[in-house]
């Protein structure tokens, strides 16, 4: 059925907006049961199934004044996809749960799924189900699953030796961020970056056929992550300042804001980009910069310095 522009969530009801989302979702080969039934079936082939979970709640990770609902859309399903990533798999089937209030349009739940659909078709993964209800505001949970045709890569294989490095553009987003709280829309590119993030989602298969020792997505901040691999991995990691490359938007913003242009890239999350270690730079894979190095941890246990010293800015994003 065509939805009336004004139509809410209520006027078209769980049913029926089920019916129109579910046409916007292409089901790939590897799908046996899509959605419609209990749950989903899906065909594994080889290798091992990787699973993963996110939310997202208005107001803490996305505003509607900030980015459309494709944007939301596009956003809920990069970081989903890019957990998969991390772990040097490929997702490949996804189910979506949406609770928000019924006086919502039901066309921002319509735009809301064509960008979700959108992004999965850049990998090829399927959207399989979820479910709908009513709440006092919009909450996001996305299930992700995927498989790995490597071994997993997980957080807790680094060693003394290693070298850290990092694949895709990071801190564009927490520019936009900085950006949008002030109340600007511009640089326009760092606020694009924001709404809809690339990650690089051929970059993790390719980490772990080059023998990647250790990974994780960059969902909350460099420093951050980097210390998940330190205390996954027991060892001490020290990045180089010096190896990344500041773009000019993020100076111009830095400029405007009074902040460290390097804050952005060393707290910044949301631009999923994938950090990882390898056992020597000549292992690092094309397209991956190194940015550190990994040592044993000292009597002070694991723990990330900034070119040899603690860093005392902003280390990333706190979920409480």
């Amino acid at each position: 059925m065509a939805l009336p522009p004004d139509a809410t969530l209520a006027d078209v009801g769980e049913f029926g907006l089920i019916a129109e989302i579910t046409k916007l979702f292409v089901q790939g080969e590897h799908v046996l049961v899509g959605p419609g039934d209990d749950a989903a079936v899906l065909r594994v082939k080889t290798g091992h199934v990787v699973v993963s979970t996110d939310l997202m709640v208005e107001g803490r990770h996305f505003r509607r004044d900030w980015a459309s609902a494709s944007d939301v859309g596009h956003r809920a399903a990069a970081q989903n996809l890019s957990d998969i990533n991390a772990m040097g798999g490929t997702a490949t089937s996804l189910t979506v749960g949406l609770a928000a209030p019924a006086e919502l349009p039901a066309q921002w739940a319509l735009d809301f799924a064509r960008g979700f659909a959108d992004e999965c078709a850049k990998v090829g993964a399927s959207v399989v189900g979820g479910d709908l209800t009513r709440a006092g505001e919009i909450v996001i949970a996305v299930t992700v699953i995927g498989a790995c045709t490597e071994a997993p890569v997980v957080r807790s294989g680094a060693g003394a030796g290693n070298v850290l490095a990092m694949c895709g553009r990071q801190g564009w987003a927490a520019g936009g961020l900085a950006v949008l709280g002030r109340g600007f829309r511009s640089p326009r590119v760092l606020v694009e970056a924001y709404r809809r993030p690339e990650p690089p989602y051929d970059a993790g298969l390719a980490a772990a056929q080059a023998g990647a020792t250790a990974m994780i997505d960059i969902s909350d901040g460099l420093v951050a992550e980097a210390g998940h691999l330190a205390e996954g991995s027991k060892v001490a990691i020290d990045i180089h300042s010096a190896a990344f490359e500041v773009p000019e938007p993020l100076h111009a913003v830095a400029a405007a804001t009074g902040a460290d242009p390097l804050s952005f890239v060393l707290g910044g999350g949301d631009d999923h980009a994938l950090l990882a270690t390898f056992p020597d730079a000549g292992s690092v894979p094309e397209g991956w910069v190194v940015v550190g190095v990994v040592a044993e941890a000292g009597a002070d246990g694991p723990r990330v310095t900034v070119d040899g010293a603690p860093y005392d800015g902003p280390t990333g994003w706190v979920h409480f």
